[in-house]
């Protein structure tokens, strides 16, 4: 039994050198048809490195024949399969620039802006590869109004601007539980004027109570009334636009502070 293994791995050995030498012999080699051959070959087979090299090396023999336009395609593809989406975007953008009137212009364009799709992160990481992903998806709808693919790529960039929502509203919660108040207001205002159909304008609503307390408690005198004005009218439209809502039980002890502040402004005049 041990013989016989050892003799399927010297096989094996053999088989792999010869295939290697063979390989390297064809990628050395002046037979551009056998090459081009090859490639296709390696590449049916998910070969993509081996059928990569030899792409590569064709590159220019065939740029103005029409396997010039099936090579660069394939180069796209070789990435794409490999994960390697950044690099595969760049090619499928480049085969779309050099042949637009193919027939596979319209899917490099397509699978140019899949790349950032798929590579986009998550909300916590910056997102620069998400606005990428919504520019290209938008372009591809501009250049195929009527692709059969717009529904899907609608869907498609609207998950990606909720990962942009879904950022941006982290970024103001941050401010507020660093207790960077000014920015905190600002950054929630601009949130809400950018994005009027929130899901998150309740919990805002409920944040910015709070903020504006915090922030008339660490503001001089000629400030804190505004300001705890502010939070109580930020307070009222929780109560009015959100009746049910949860966060108000949660704001009785703060409401109650701001009201006693109120009260004594009163008072005193």
């Amino acid at each position: 039994m041990l013989k016989y293994r050892f003799f399927l791995s010297v096989v094996l050995c053999v088989l792999i050198c010869a295939s290697c030498s063979k390989y390297r012999k064809l990628l050395k080699g002046t037979d551009n048809e056998a090459k081009y051959q090859a490639a296709l070959e390696y590449y049916e087979k998910k070969n993509y490195d081996r059928a990569l090299q030899l792409f590569d090396v064709m590159q220019s023999y065939y740029r103005t024949k029409p396997e010039g336009e099936n090579i660069a395609y394939l180069t796209a593809e070789c990435y794409f399969n490999k994960k390697e989406y950044v690099i595969a975007s760049s090619y499928y953008k480049r085969f779309v620039t050099r042949y637009p009137l193919s027939q596979n212009t319209q899917e490099a364009l397509y699978k140019s802006a899949l790349c950032y799709y798929i590579i986009s992160p998550s909300t916590t990481l910056d997102q620069e590869d998400t606005n990428t992903a919504i520019t290209e998806f938008q372009n591809f709808i501009d250049v195929y109004p009527d692709s059969p693919r717009v529904p899907e790529i609608n869907a498609r960039i609207d998950t990606l601007r909720w990962k942009l929502e879904e950022k941006e509203f982290d970024i103001c919660k941050l401010y507020f539980k660093m207790e960077e108040y000014q920015a905190a207001i600002t950054s929630f205002e601009t949130f809400l004027k950018d994005h009027p159909g929130t899901k998150h304008r309740e919990e805002i609503l409920s944040i910015m109570v709070q903020n504006y307390y915090r922030y008339a408690e660490n503001s001089i005198k000629s400030k804190q009334r505004e300001r705890y004005e502010l939070a109580l009218e930020k307070y009222n439209t929780l109560c009015y636009v959100y009746p049910d809502s949860e966060y108000i039980p949660k704001l009785d002890n703060t409401v109650k502070k701001i009201r006693e502040k109120l009260e004594k402004y009163k008072s005193n005049n």
